[in-house]
């Protein structure tokens, strides 16, 4: 037995190139619907669910990494200021630091 024999795939018969791709969300046939109104709700779904998912990757979750990012390195800032050179860093009004926060990582998204 040589190595390129426990290698080898055999072939179907009657598989096309259609047959492998695979959607991301599987879709459901119009046969399990019993209605014409049942398959326009059904559409009228999955729109808003990729409404609801290009608001999420579009918005929600830049304007979160943004936000949380500056936290991290106002925090990381202070924590290195006051290691290496012994700097004692203290916000005096923590709401106004938290909405300036939000004001900033807003302004360009």
């Amino acid at each position: 037995m040589s190595l390129s024999d426990s290698f080898s795939i055999p072939d179907t018969p009657g598989s096309d190139d259609h047959d492998d791709d695979v959607d991301s969300l599987p879709s459901t046939s119009t046969e399990s619907f019993t209605s014409e109104d049942d398959y326009d709700a059904q559409k009228e779904w999955e729109q808003s669910l990729e409404q609801l998912q290009l608001l999420l990757t579009m918005i929600l979750v830049p304007f979160a990494g943004k936000y949380l990012g500056r936290k991290f390195a106002y925090w990381s800032w202070a924590r290195y200021m006051e290691w290496m050179h012994n700097v004692e860093i203290t916000w005096t009004n923590k709401a106004s630091f938290k909405v300036s926060g939000a004001a900033e990582a807003a302004t360009t998204i």
